[in-house]
C-alpha cells in the first residue's frame, strides 16, 4: 500500500473539518519536523507506533548483478523502523484472526 501526503491531507480534512490549506500545512509540518530531527540525528519517537532512528552501516564487498563484478558498497547512513510494542500486538493479532480464518474457509 502506497499512502501520499495528499491522501493524508485528504482524509485528514474530512475527519477534522479542517481547510484545506491548514490540513495541507500541518501534514507537511510534520514530515518535516520528522525529516530535521532524522538529519540532526535525534531518534524520532510516535507513541504507540515505533520510533525512527538513524543507523550506520559499514563499507561491504557487493557483486553488480548484471555483470557478476565485485564492487564495493560504500559507508551510509539509513533510517531505520523500529515498531513499537502496541503495533507489535496489534499486527499478531490481526495476523492470528485472518489465519483462523484462512483455515475455515
Amino acid at each position: 500500500m502506497v499512502l501520499t501526503k495528499a491522501e493524508i491531507s485528504d482524509y485528514l480534512f474530512k475527519k477534522l473539518k479542517l481547510s484545506k490549506q491548514d490540513v495541507k500545512n500541518l501534514v507537511d509540518i510534520f514530515f518535516e519536523e520528522v525529516r530535521k530531527s532524522l538529519e540532526i540525528g535525534e531518534e524520532v519517537k510516535l507513541s504507540g507506533f515505533g520510533n525512527f532512528y538513524l543507523r550506520n552501516k559499514k563499507q561491504r564487498p557487493g557483486r553488480n548483478p548484471k555483470t557478476g563484478e565485485c564492487v564495493a558498497i560504500t559507508a551510509r547512513r539509513v533510517v531505520v523502523f523500529k515498531s513499537g510494542q502496541k503495533l507489535k500486538h496489534r499486527i499478531e493479532s490481526l495476523k492470528n484472526i485472518h489465519f483462523k480464518k484462512n483455515i475455515i474457509t
